[in-house]
């Protein structure tokens, strides 16, 4: 529990209660209903958990709803360029580009004047929305002309994206009549299990795209992979740790508040994923030459290769290596005790250092049970990774 109030740490067993009871049927492959068990285990529990944790109510301001249509905007009119390619991603992000537009210019009316400013608004967001508005001219023009065939149902799986971060977004605002706890406050196994689990999570999606991003023809996709794996693996995570306490807030306006653990997150997500891109690529680059060719023969789309054959194979030979570095963050959030969080260590040191404690066998007996808490979750990962193995036979047994 942590410094965690001791008449809230209900909240705590509840998030620990569900999150067994929804991770045991998720592990059994017996165990129908595998998608829902998913949904809920990638985003109502997250959302549960955080709103039990914190107590929810994060008093949101206009201007953060603004300039979260605005980023998914400019997100959905620049993703399918990068994707698709110039022309085909055009066609696909033609309605994007002229919602992204307007939302911008509507964005821009907020700003007040200042140094550095063309006619009262700075000058490189400005330019940015001018091209963003000639680009919105043109696809509008192209639309007329009847050739919006593509842009519509790619605009509407945006949208429902942007449906559900702002429904997110607004539960996360609401008020459940929770006591509110700082993370400061949180420690221990929580604090661990948040930790490793967020860069779980998050590691190996970004991880997949950034590998596939590295073998791409396009450059400039290719590049920024390269750039964004050589850099994060480059430094050590205590490093990147350190980097996120100290430094990032220097970067952001004053008056900014950035959530020590938030920083944590970030940078245990980001240090992690551009190890397992490099694990992802291991595992494509086992893949024959004979399944592309034979995907591309077929008529299949890139997309289509990569999720229906290449991934599924790719991800099978790479169980082990990911698995490999999933321990291998769980041991590494002791690191996040050098920004201030008591995560299982954390709590340790700061129990041996207060007088009530203080006795012989204090110091033998916590660091053993610690080590033991952290074998435990350990061999439990890499004994599922071996039933696993065997259940989808990645040894390729002749």
């Amino acid at each position: 529990y942590g410094f965690y109030p001791h008449d809230q740490r209900w909240r705590v067993n509840i998030c620990f209660l569900v999150g067994a009871v929804a991770l045991v049927p998720m592990l059994m492959p017996s165990v129908a209903y595998k998608k829902w068990n998913v949904l809920f285990l990638l985003i109502v529990f997250p959302l549960l958990t955080l709103v039990l944790l914190s107590g929810g109510n994060f008093n949101f301001s206009w201007a953060t709803y603004i300039a979260v249509v605005c980023l998914l905007l400019l997100a959905a009119a620049v993703l399918p360029l990068l994707v698709f390619g110039i022309e085909d991603g055009i066609a696909r992000s033609r309605l994007s580009l002229i919602l992204c537009a307007v939302a911008i210019v509507a964005w821009f009316a907020s700003f007040e004047t200042g140094p550095g400013s063309v006619a009262g608004y700075p000058a490189i967001p400005l330019a940015i929305a001018i091209l963003l508005v000639a680009a919105a001219v043109l696809s509008l023009r192209a639309m007329l002309a009847g050739e919006a065939t593509v842009a519509l149902p790619a605009l509407k799986g945006w949208l429902i994206a942007s449906a559900g971060i702002l429904a997110i977004m607004l539960l996360l605002d609401f008020d459940f009549g929770l006591v509110p706890v700082e993370t400061s406050n949180w420690g221990g196994l929580t604090v661990t299990l948040v930790v490793s689990i967020t860069g779980i999570v998050a590691s190996l999606p970004i991880g997949i795209l950034l590998a596939l991003g590295r073998r791409s023809k396009m450059p400039i996709v290719r590049m920024f992979s390269v750039v964004f794996i050589e850099l994060w693996r480059g430094v050590p995570l205590i490093t990147v740790l350190f980097m996120s306490s100290v430094m990032l807030p220097l970067f952001l306006p004053p008056g900014t508040n950035f959530d020590k653990l938030l920083r944590a997150l970030i940078g245990v997500s980001l240090f992690s994923a551009a190890y397992m891109a490099e694990v992802v690529r291991s595992g494509l680059q086992a893949i024959p030459r004979g399944q592309y060719e034979g995907a591309m023969a077929l008529g299949l789309s890139y997309w289509q290769i990569m999720n229906k054959i290449i991934l599924p194979q790719a991800l099978k030979v790479a169980i082990p290596n990911i698995v490999g570095n999933f321990i291998s963050l769980f041991k590494d959030t002791t690191l996040v005790a050098i920004i201030g969080l008591f995560d299982l260590l954390g709590i340790v040191k700061s129990g041996l250092s207060d007088s009530k404690w203080i006795t012989q066998s204090a110091a033998p007996t916590s660091f053993f049970v610690l080590a033991l808490i952290f074998w435990v979750f350990c061999f439990a990962m890499s004994r599922y990774s071996i039933f696993t193995e065997r259940r989808l036979h990645t040894g390729h047994k002749r």
